[in-house]
């Protein structure tokens, strides 16, 4: 590849983890290890409601992305518990996204030589995530604050040339029965310029150990050093003929990076342009398929375990067509196929080939020219081939495998069959030719970023006819990004640095609003409440007796009365209300003190309803004269208060004390 147009875009203590088993995530480029762009746990969004998708946000992310994003739901972060998109820009900005709402939670950057095209991918715990950096290292994060993983090999070296060598492809995350692998594939900077070679890393997630197979002079298991010394820490070997640039280029760019197969527990990578001298005893493997163990190895002494190559392997070189601008698309073998798994090829010449993965050149192993099951041309046409092609079966119609090729020319679905010898073979059934970069499949639906009326649009389609069932509004053009599609929302990223969200408003997404009361009240309803996204609910909020509402927060709401009403749902989250006992204060009051005194003398805090009491103490010749307030009683000197509703006082007065003589007359002593 010499020249290309790019286009640039406006259960642990390890933070990040919740489980939540019911939950679909699309943790790697083509939702899978195969790179199928099949989704099987979509069931929101179908044929019946389809055409009631909307835009529910549109936001300009910090940098521009030319790739896909992955997702996790249920991501502990320091902000909450969110759904996550991850997302790794052209200038290695790693950006962990809000799904609700487009906003970056967290992010990391590398500084070395820019762009890189990768898709980062999620590891099978839910943990951490990984991502290329433009450094020339594979990263490991925690995947809910983005808290970096160093020791064991990590960060992980992938290229010792980042200036002139890049990860441009999708990470893979390998899951076998002898452990898991992160296989990293590497291609060269615009131009080819450079002593580069793709090459692959594959790292054992247990223990970061990695493996290198390069896909020049593939008798050395090295990281290249650049210019270095042909035969021990680099390959570049001198010319031996005007067309060649013997033991350079190569470079693995598929939008999928290397594609793993649990059948043939293989991995599958598909170079570029650059040297191929494998079938006369050199190891040189341009412009081929190469099949490999997951862990990165071969059949030892610089042979992959097979290999394919087209016999125009010298002109693909030549044109600067890449076979390996493509990643390998594996697909399910129909019934009675006299050949159990099957591969297809294509590349930037639009030719579409059948392999027999478990003898791919049909000659017994690697190193041979040919061995194609089937050649055809892409049906739309066009050249220069950069769109992974998606693959799906249709389990609830007739049980066909279809396999829907897209490029700058247009889109196309083809079925999967049989000829009369029962060999697989492809068949063309329709052909659109609006310009589609990488399709994806979910719940029977075909989804891509292509050209619509006047503008770029996302379209979903009918997969067995190619109708279109749902068209976006425009957005902003596209380079090698596509959609991905998980629990009920299309997520794309345009070329413009635009995030977009489309889903099918109040009704597609739904979140749980959790109410919880502490002591002292309640909160109806008392029960999680699902939520349709965008919509809000309302609480009653009731103390008990002797009670008040003291706070209520959660979910961006308010309260009015005792109502409270959330904000507009975009994630799950908890109202929480609380109380507190109300109290008074009762004011004891006896003068100046001259007279007589009341105790306790200063103000005291009493809970609503309760009583309190005071004692009363006349200073002689003084005597109680009276104690009043706060509907008490006196009985001897302790002055008990009513139950307290209220803030109020108690006065205590007092009179000189006399002795009153009375007769029985009622003669009181005085002059008649």
């Amino acid at each position: 590849m010499r020249v290309k147009t790019l286009f640039y875009a406006a259960f642990c203590t390890i933070p990040g983890f919740v489980s939540d088993a019911g939950a679909a995530d699309w943790t790697q480029f083509g939702y899978d290890a195969a790179h199928t762009g099949y989704n099987p746990a979509e069931t929101t969004i179908g044929a019946s409601n389809v055409a009631q998708l909307t835009t529910l946000y549109h936001v300009t992310l910090p940098a521009s992305v030319d790739s896909a994003p992955v997702y996790k739901s249920n991501v502990e972060t320091p902000s909450g518990t969110k759904n996550l998109l991850f997302a790794l820009s052209e200038n290695g900005r790693l950006m962990a996204i809000d799904a609700a709402t487009g906003a970056e939670i967290w992010h990391k950057s590398q500084t070395g030589r820019q762009p890189t095209t990768a898709s980062p991918a999620i590891d099978p715990s839910g943990l951490y995530v990984y991502s290329y950096g433009v450094d020339g290292f594979a990263h490991k994060y925690q995947i809910g604050d983005g808290t970096e993983i160093t020791g064991s090999g990590w960060p992980e070296l992938i290229t010792l040339k980042p200036d002139v060598e890049k990860g441009a492809s999708g990470l893979t995350i390998a899951e076998t029965s002898s452990g898991t692998y992160l296989v990293v594939v590497t291609d060269g900077y615009i131009g080819d310029g450079g002593d580069y070679q793709g090459h692959l890393v594959s790292i054992d997630l247990s223990n970061g150990a990695q493996n290198i197979f390069n896909a020049d002079c593939s008798d050395l298991t090295i990281h290249f050093v650049s210019n270095g010394t042909p035969g021990v820490d680099d390959c570049n070997y001198a010319d031996d003929a005007p067309m060649f640039r013997r033991g350079q280029m190569s470079g693995i760019w598929g939008r999928g990076g290397a594609t793993y197969d649990p059948a043939t527990n293989r991995v599958y990578i598909a170079t570029g342009n650059g040297d191929f001298n494998a079938n006369s005893v050199g190891f040189d493997w341009g412009d081929s398929v190469l099949a490999l163990a997951p862990d990165g190895t071969g059949a030892g002494s610089g042979m992959p375990l097979d290999s394919y190559t087209p016999t125009n392997y010298v002109s693909l070189y030549n044109s600067d067509t890449d076979l390996g601008s493509i990643s390998m698309v594996l697909m399910q073998a129909p019934a009675g196929s006299t050949v159990p798994h099957i591969g297809m090829q294509t590349g930037k010449d639009a030719k579409l080939r059948l392999l027999d993965l478990d003898d791919m050149s049909g000659q017994g192993g690697p190193a041979h020219v040919g061995g194609e099951l089937q050649l055809i041309n892409v049906p739309q046409g066009g050249g220069g081939m950069r769109e992974q092609p998606a693959t799906w079966v249709d389990s609830a119609g007739d049980g066909s495998i279809w396999l829907f090729v897209a490029n700058g020319s247009g889109l196309s679905g083809l079925k999967l069959g049989l000829d009369g010898s029962n060999a697989p073979m492809l068949t063309p059934q329709w052909q659109k030719s609006n310009s589609t970069t990488s399709p994806i499949v979910a719940n029977g639906i075909l989804y891509s970023i292509s050209s619509c009326s006047g503008g770029t649009c996302v379209v979903a389609r009918n997969p067995l006819t190619g109708d279109a069932l749902w068209t976006s509004e425009h957005i902003s053009n596209r380079h090698w990004q596509s959609p991905i599609l998980v629990d009920g929302v299309v997520y794309v990223i345009d070329d413009n640095s635009g995030l977009w969200a489309f889903g099918i408003a109040g009704g597609g997404v739904t979140h749980t609003v959790t109410p919880t009361a502490g002591t002292g009240g309640s909160i109806d309803p008392s029960t999680p409440q699902t939520v349709d996204d965008g919509n809000t609910t309302s609480f009653t909020v009731t103390p008990d007796a002797h009670y008040a509402i003291a706070d209520v927060t959660g979910c961006g709401g308010s309260l009015v009365g005792n109502t409270y009403t959330t904000g507009a749902i975009t994630e799950d989250c908890t109202v929480s209300a609380t109380f507190a006992i109300i109290t008074h204060t009762v004011t004891p009051d006896a003068g100046d003190g001259s007279e007589g005194t009341i105790e306790p003398a200063t103000p005291q805090t009493v809970n609503d309803g309760d009583t309190t009491a005071f004692t009363i103490t006349p200073i002689a010749p003084y005597v109680i004269d009276a104690v009043t307030g706060c509907g008490g009683n006196l009985q001897d000197n302790i002055y008990t208060t009513g139950p307290i509703t209220d803030d109020c006082t108690v006065t205590a007065t007092f009179s000189e004390g006399t002795t009153d003589v009375i007769f029985a007359d009622g003669f009181d002593g005085t002059t008649p």
